[in-house]
């Protein structure tokens, strides 16, 4: 944590910060809070995708917009009022999304879909960095998509967990627009380097989707 910034300038090609905020409730971990999110904003330039691992968003999605948050995703499973939610976090100006964990069908979205910014798409449990990724997540992107072309939206397509160089390509031709990427990146030898290859390798999976 001493190094943030540091880190934070070798992947200064990324498109998107992933902050990752956990409460200890709603999943088995703590993580950064506010401190880190207004930090990042003054160490980057980039922008902030900041999602909430919370049990209570309505409680501080304010919390992080004030400190720096440029798009803000909620789990569907934590959100009593998501529709309210979701308009607010707008009505904030900031970018608004929803994520679903593993287990979570994606035809729940059928009433949310037409007013989101991103979708994110939880490809492992949340809650701990380092786990492989779930085959299922690829069928859960082809249902997502159809979902989108059926309302005709386009909101980001985003996939958390296990996604690396190796991955990258397939995960983007069921049809992600966002990879985050934490363990395959940091982990590599050479971040900027790791972040263009799932990039590129990406970009080829996209390549891919109607060819």
């Amino acid at each position: 944590m001493a190094h943030l910034a540091r880190d934070l300038d070798l992947i200064a090609c990324a498109d998107l910060i992933h902050v990752d905020v956990m409460d200890g409730h709603f999943v088995p971990n703590l993580s950064y809070g506010t401190a880190i999110v207004k930090a990042c904003k003054g160490a980057t330039d980039i922008p902030l995708d900041v999602h909430l691992m919370v049990s209570n968003p309505d409680d501080t999605i304010d919390w992080y917009i004030d400190a720096g948050a440029d798009l803000l995703t909620v789990h569907y499973e934590a959100s009593t009022h998501l529709h309210r939610t979701i308009a607010h976090i707008k009505e904030r100006g900031c970018k608004a999304g929803v994520v679903l964990n593993p287990a979570t069908p994606v035809f729940v979205l059928e009433d949310i879909i037409e007013d989101v910014d991103m979708v994110l798409l939880m490809s492992v449990n949340p809650g701990f960095g380092g786990q492989a990724f779930i085959p299922r997540t690829i069928e859960k992107l082809r249902q997502l998509t159809a979902l989108c072309a059926s309302h005709g939206v386009a909101p980001l397509i985003e996939v958390d967990g296990g996604v690396g160089i190796a991955n990258a390509e397939g995960i983007a031709a069921a049809g992600a627009t966002v990879l985050v990427a934490g363990s395959a990146v940091f982990g590599a030898k050479d971040p900027a380097a790791a972040v263009e290859a799932i990039r590129s390798a990406a970009e080829l999976g996209r390549s891919r989707i109607g060819a």
